[in-house]
């Protein structure tokens, strides 16, 4: 994957906007960020995943999902290392963040078309 195809699937979100913070790119629902992309370096992004989802998405790839040091890795903050991510697993890693961050209503929406 690509900083471009995870830019593409990142904004394919309704109501998803791109920002930047901290001179990356950022993506948000409702004015609150659910990833980021180059953190910590070009070949790399970061999804906003609850630590449960997060521990999911690490145990089922540990090669691609890798959990940020620190306080926010252990809130559930996921590095995921573009070059050997597939399409499909980063698609769903963005869903589960974009859903926590999501309004209800829209979140709701957006289950119901899956």
């Amino acid at each position: 994957m690509t900083n471009r195809d995870f830019k593409r699937v990142a904004l394919s979100f309704p109501a998803t906007t791109e920002k930047a913070h901290q001179s990356h790119p950022d993506f948000r629902v409702a004015g609150k960020i659910f990833a980021t992309l180059g953190y910590p370096d070009v070949q790399w992004a970061m999804i906003k995943l609850t630590p449960d989802q997060q521990a999911e998405f690490v145990n089922a790839e540990p090669a691609v999902f890798v959990p940020v040091k620190g306080g926010w890795g252990r809130k559930g903050a996921t590095n995921v290392k573009l070059r050997t991510a597939k399409a499909a697993s980063v698609r769903n890693a963005l869903a589960a963040a974009w859903c926590n961050i999501a309004p209800k209503h829209l979140a709701r929406e957006f289950e119901a078309k899956l």
